[in-house]
């Protein structure tokens, strides 16, 4: 039968202009991060049971609360993105595009404000390391990361070595009765080589000597200073870690896009045959 002049060119009722490629893409795509996001929860809820309340305090945010928060965030974000795409759900989908553009915006922001406010954020590592260096001995796990980064970076303390100063063990004033009283940690101590067994009191009174004498037995710088060396040492690495984790994102929020343009048509379509499946020019 003729068509009506200027009427749209009629496609059969099997006709779908929802991309199954796209839309399993999508599915699979959140299903991924989804399982992702309940490994986080399980972890963050794993530490912070193993942990007392106070572990970690010293640091800006507990990293196991962090966990979880990201995780549950993740899981909610993900959960819109596999019902919307599996569902074919345009209000699902709009929250799910809606919310991975605001993450991404607002890392955007973040790293733009680190850089440019590089001073401020010097100053508040330094705050989180000094009162990491003051809970030193209250926490093991605390100690080990301290330890591993004091190695790994050859440093010690935040400025210098008598930073170390400021925890109570290794306070150099006359009435500490510590016997590490003005001493280090093991982990500010030069490598020996071949020692078979390691010298946990290597840092034995090093704040009490000048920095020549002390640089002869252990690290003298901070690792503040070491930090932003390795940093500008790694900007490609810093680099691709955060186009590695932009590109997931701006993934997502193609696909979403695409697929809602995609259901949206779909509906116009049935719309329209609807509309005209009477008609008798159509």
């Amino acid at each position: 039968m003729a068509r009506r002049p200027g009427a749209p060119a009629a496609y059969g009722e099997e006709f779908s202009f929802v991309s199954p490629l796209v839309k399993y893409l999508l599915f699979f795509f959140n299903m991924l991060f989804w399982v992702i996001s309940m490994v986080l929860v399980s972890v963050g809820v794993y530490a912070r049971l193993m942990k007392h309340a106070a572990a970690l305090a010293c640091l800006a945010v507990d990293p196991a609360i962090l966990l979880i928060v990201v995780g549950v965030l993740m899981f909610l974000l993900t959960f819109c993105g596999c019902i919307g795409s599996l569902r074919e759900n345009i209000c699902l989908l709009q929250t799910f595009s809606l919310c991975l553009t605001i993450v991404f915006l607002l890392q955007l922001a973040a790293g733009i404000l680190g850089f440019v406010f590089s001073d401020k954020a010097r100053g508040k590592v330094s705050e989180i390391i000094n009162n990491a260096i003051v809970h030193y001995r209250n926490d093991l796990d605390l100690q080990n990361l301290i330890d591993f980064g004091q190695k790994e970076f050859s440093c010690c303390g935040g400025i210098s070595y008598k930073d170390w100063s400021l925890n109570m063990y290794f306070n150099c004033s006359e009435d500490n009765p510590s016997r590490e009283r003005c001493s280090v940690p093991y982990s500010c101590c030069l490598p020996t080589p071949n020692q078979a067994v390691i010298n946990t009191m290597c840092g034995q009174g090093m704040q009490a000597v000048d920095y020549l004498e002390a640089s002869k037995v252990i690290y003298t710088n901070g690792c503040i200073d070491r930090l932003v060396n390795w940093i500008h040492s790694n900007l490609f690495l810093l680099g691709g870690v955060a186009l590695g984790l932009a590109i997931p994102q701006l993934v997502g929020i193609l696909l979403s896009q695409i697929l809602m343009n995609q259901i949206k048509d779909q509906i116009k379509l049935q719309l329209y045959n609807q509309q005209h499946r009477a008609d008798p020019w159509y």
